[in-house]
């Protein structure tokens, strides 16, 4: 069972639904496209409002000219060891200024999720049972040390974290 959650908590009732050949949203669902067929559902309307899943091979890049008609982008971590999904949470938030909703999905580990955080994802999509116990009971785990700068400032300060010195 997959659930939604953010830092505020577990979300009901999201409307968002990553089709596949075998699932496609129905009723008051809202669809998550692969990104080819979401740049051909944007170049052949003006819809806005919409939803795109970023795979570890595709070029996030090609998303610039319909940002602002993204209501959100869904990055895929397909395995625990597969890391391409941080690049691109990077790219969207600070290179590409991208400020609307981010979602995990695939396999969202505990252990990885404050790095999430820090990349700029917003929500996730969680199934791991082990993830999802912990979130319930508000354990997430903590850095305590940040040696490089991201899209989300270190508890610290607003200053980039390996500039800092100690006292």
């Amino acid at each position: 069972m997959t659930k939604i959650w953010r830092e505020t908590g577990f979300v009901e009732n999201d409307p968002w639904v990553v089709e596949t050949d075998e699932v496609k949203a129905e009723g008051e669902q809202k669809a998550l496209l692969p990104l080819d067929q979401f740049i051909e559902k944007a170049e052949a309307s003006n819809d806005v409002g919409l939803g795109v899943v970023i795979r570890p091979a595709d070029d996030v890049t090609k998303l610039e000219p319909y940002l602002y008609r993204i209501e959100i982008v869904a990055v895929d971590f397909p395995a625990f060891n597969d890391g391409r999904a941080f690049s691109h949470a990077s790219l969207l938030r600070d290179r590409l200024s991208y400020r609307n909703e981010l979602r995990a999905v695939g396999d969202v580990l505990i252990d990885q999720v404050p790095l999430m955080l820090r990349c700029g994802i917003d929500s996730f999509a969680v199934t791991n049972a082990t993830a999802l116990k912990r979130l319930s009971e508000g354990r997430l785990p903590g850095i305590a040390v940040h040696y490089q700068p991201t899209s989300r400032h270190a508890e610290a300060g607003e200053g980039y974290s390996w500039r800092r010195r100690s006292a």
